[in-house]
């Protein structure tokens, strides 16, 4: 009688403690004890901290004083917020603005009086020539998603906090709005703002040494990507053949167009449009997605963040493989090459608008148009219809000397 009651007393409190739940994108941490006798085993390694996605706020602990602006390339429409911008920057807050050297190159910012009086002040860099790390405090970008695939790109360690404005075509990573602009950046200076921590992958191509030259020999591609790295064949008119390696272990042969190791960010990219689910950028996961596979049974795959993941050409392919990285550093996977990929450590910390649940369900809305329909009419309406319309099917029957009497 006594076990009894333990057990539904220990029922209740299992039962108090599902419902204490908080405002958290944490998944809950699970009970270690399973019936009577089974429970986890204890040991150093499943000792570890998880910040709540939701707790994650942008804080300064010495005001920003330097401030990197990315603007779309080729764009007219971009040169006005940017010359604002810009102005209002160096003029009211008194802070240091740096911007790539081509921007200074481009002959339309002629046309804005108010640009030649700052065009002097500001600080350039050129991508690949000058090293950005531990010069810049906040970075602004003004465009579409590759403003912050950009952003990325420069900062191959430690990124800066980025708010992106909505100045491009898709926007899907760009949450903010340009026509109050000096509030939102006020706002994020002060620190009042919400973030999301998109994870980025560690993407390192190891050549094989016993088929590179000795005079061609380079370092290592190691790179790290937002979106995602593509596998694919390449001007080769025959199916790549890929083997896929997680942990060590093989774990199938890719037999298609090619392979994309996307992080959640880019579940929303090119995986999206290769038939993959769509993943909050908050959920700590890497997605193994085929492109075209030759198979009907070869599905999308989620693996958890912390594996790593080899893909190497087939010994028996009839070709080699190419591999890009964010749309970038296109080059060739021949056989003997391995691509291994792993989540990085490097962040990028997106701005949100509002936060991040709130933020990502807009964008799948207003871009993507997700779950857009008609709404299906209750049956009340459904009702009335059918009255209406076999009233007035009766009433076309009538004669003109039928209505009069």
């Amino acid at each position: 009688m006594a076990q009894r009651l333990r057990r539904c007393l220990s029922a209740q409190d299992d039962g108090e403690m599902e419902r204490r739940r908080t405002r958290s994108l944490n998944a809950p941490s699970p009970f270690q004890q399973f019936g009577p006798c089974g429970r986890i085993m204890k040991n150093s390694a499943m000792v570890m901290t998880i910040q709540d996605p939701a707790s994650q706020r942008l804080t300064w602990y010495k005001p920003p004083l330097t401030v990197l602006v990315i603007k779309k390339v080729r764009d007219a429409s971009v040169l006005s917020p940017f010359v604002q911008l810009v102005k209002w920057l160096m003029q009211e807050k008194r802070m240091v603005v740096f911007v790539e050297a081509a921007v200074m190159e481009e002959t339309h910012l002629d046309q804005y009086p108010e640009f030649s009086s700052i065009k002097d002040k500001l600080m350039t860099f050129r991508d690949g020539k000058d090293d950005l790390t531990d010069k810049i405090d906040f970075i602004i970008c003004l465009g579409g998603d590759g403003t912050l695939l950009y952003a990325s790109h420069l900062f191959q360690q430690s990124v800066p906090p980025v708010m992106a404005f909505h100045l491009g075509s898709l926007g899907f990573l760009t949450p903010f709005q340009f026509n109050n602009f000096q509030e939102q950046v006020n706002n994020v200076l002060e620190g009042n703002a919400a973030l999301t921590l998109r994870s980025r992958l560690r993407c390192i191509v190891m050549k094989n040494k016993e088929t590179q030259n000795s005079a061609n020999k380079k370092a290592p591609t190691n790179l790290l990507v937002l979106n995602e790295v593509v596998v694919d064949r390449g001007p080769s008119p025959y199916l790549s053949n890929i083997d896929l390696f997680l942990d060590g272990k093989h774990i199938t042969s890719v037999q298609g167009d090619g392979l994309i190791v996307s992080t959640p960010t880019g579940s929303t990219a090119y995986a999206v449009a290769a038939g993959a689910s769509m993943i909050h950028p908050s959920v700590p996961a890497i997605m193994v997605t085929p492109i075209c596979p030759h198979s009907l049974s070869f599905r999308p795959i989620v693996v958890p963040a912390g594996v790593e993941l080899k893909i190497s050409v087939s010994p028996d392919s009839r070709n080699t493989s190419w591999v890009s990285f964010d749309g970038r550093n296109r080059q060739e996977l021949l056989h003997g090459d391995s691509l291994r990929v792993t989540t990085s450590i490097y962040p990028v910390p997106s701005i949100c608008a509002q936060d991040q649940i709130t933020d990502w369900f807009d964008s799948l809305a207003e871009c993507l148009h997700w779950n857009v329909r008609k709404r299906q009419k209750h049956l009340e309406e459904l009702t009335d219809l059918t009255h209406s319309s076999s009233n007035d099917t009766l009433d076309s029957l009538e004669t003109p000397e039928e209505k009069e009497s």
